[in-house]
């Protein structure tokens, strides 16, 4: 295929991932925002989004002319070839996706699309959603087609140029096999599909690691009432390859910018065609406890009770990687702690302070100054590399509690201290002989 012109509309996680990675691919993109001050950032080329590689990429494309940032979508449609929709659909009003974004889009462009422009919906949206937009839009000559991306937030541009698959899905063929031919250079099978089909695959999915993620936390809290090892029990589990290995380590409940609105999303869509999605909600359920099992477990090593327990938390963005706080399960887990009368003080590598209920330092250290007892929420790597006996100095309690079983317990035994995972058998610190 030979390069196309293409506008991303939307400069968010994925459109600005999906713009800097097509102009990669060889296609002119411009990328369009309503934000001004941020077109003026991206145009100078400084990137806000912690992603591996995507500043590199996004810098390449300025300097090859292939990747250009704008303000408005009316202008910069009137001669593509392809309109990728990447706007956010955030949560709404009972857990439904709230689609406003994408339809003052549509809106704004629908007459002024050239002929033959394909119309592409990127966002994660309801099944329906294609044809909800070719009915906006009104017109015959523009197609519409569904194309989802299957981003990991960290490994986003890795992703995005190594998939596992592509998946478009239209009522026109051509259309759709067009989309498909944009990552023509990308070795991945393409599943060509209608348009609700389509849509519904990336909820599928995303629900579906929801569903695993829900069921080894489950596994753990049994773990610990039988005295089992969640580590030993998934290890076992993974070599199965119906089942394997990813998406199956225990932490203190699933959150970002996916799967909580994804899987509200889909319970809402299945309400709508009167089916109650039980299996889906118990999922949902089922991290709502878990959040409430690691704050049991805080309160716990501080002796019941949380009025006035000296907190330090180690991470506050919903995975190791990013910046992002979307739906952290760190955040709700520090919420909970607050509200119980905790005093916390937090440090994430990559997020500053701003935060309510929490004094957020710069300093991993800072954690541990008279805390009673220290939480890991965040599976940052450089966590394992702290000076644990350093750490232990500081604390006035001994007891460290680690939600993503990321320390090795023997190294925070050996600094005096206890170590408590998911799942795991508690490891009680070593009571030093006094001479």
């Amino acid at each position: 295929m030979s390069a196309a012109r293409i506008v991303v509309v939307g400069t968010g996680y994925v459109g600005l991932t999906t713009g800097a990675c097509l102009a990669s691919l060889g296609h002119r993109v411009t990328c369009v925002d309503v934000d001004e001050a941020k077109v003026a950032r991206l145009s100078a080329g400084r990137v806000d989004i912690l992603e591996p590689g995507l500043a590199e990429l996004v810098e390449r494309g300025r300097g090859t002319g292939r990747l250009s940032f704008v303000v408005g979508a009316g202008d910069a449609v009137r001669d593509a070839e392809g309109v990728f929709l990447c706007v956010p659909t955030p949560m709404g009003a009972g857990g439904s996706a709230d689609l406003r974004a994408v339809e003052a889009v549509t809106a704004e462009i629908g007459d002024v699309l050239p002929a033959g422009c394909v119309l592409i919906t990127k966002s994660t949206v309801p099944v329906g959603t294609a044809e909800r937009i070719r009915t906006m839009v009104g017109r015959r000559d523009v197609p519409v087609v569904a194309n989802p991306e299957f981003l990991r937030e960290g490994t986003a541009v890795r992703d995005f140029l190594n998939p596992d698959r592509i998946v478009v899905g239209s009522d026109s063929l051509v259309a759709a096999r067009w989309v498909g031919d944009l990552y023509a250079e990308l070795t991945a099978p393409v599943v060509v599909a209608d348009a609700a089909s389509a849509e519904l695959v990336k909820y599928a999915a995303n629900c579906f690691l929801a569903l695993k993620l829900s069921y080894v936390n489950s596994m753990a809290e049994l773990c610990e009432r039988l005295g089992a090892d969640i580590d030993l029990v998934t290890e076992g589990m993974g070599y199965d390859r119906r089942i394997g290995r990813t998406f199956l380590k225990p932490g203190p409940g699933w959150g970002g910018s996916c799967l909580p609105k994804d899987t509200s999303a889909l319970v809402r869509v299945a309400e709508s065609v009167d089916y109650d999605f039980r299996m889906l909600t118990s999922a949902i359920d089922e991290n709502i406890a878990q959040r409430d099992r690691v704050v049991a477990k805080i309160a716990g090593a501080c002796g019941g009770t949380l009025a006035g327990a000296r907190v330090g938390v180690l991470g506050l963005a919903f995975k190791a990687g990013t910046n992002d706080l979307r739906d952290s399960p760190a955040l709700a887990v520090s919420s909970v702690l607050g509200a119980l009368g905790a005093e916390l003080t937090a440090y994430d590598p990559a997020v500053s302070g701003g935060i309510d209920g929490m004094t957020v330092v710069d300093d991993p250290y800072q954690v541990a100054k008279d805390a009673d007892v220290v939480v890991v929420l965040t599976e940052w790597a450089e966590f394992r590399n702290l000076d644990w006996v350093a750490m232990a100095e500081a604390m006035e309690g001994d007891d460290v509690v680690d939600t993503r079983n990321l320390l090795d317990p023997r190294m925070i035994l050996d600094a005096g201290l206890s170590w408590q995972g998911v799942g795991r058998p508690r490891a009680a610190r070593r009571q030093v002989a006094v001479s």
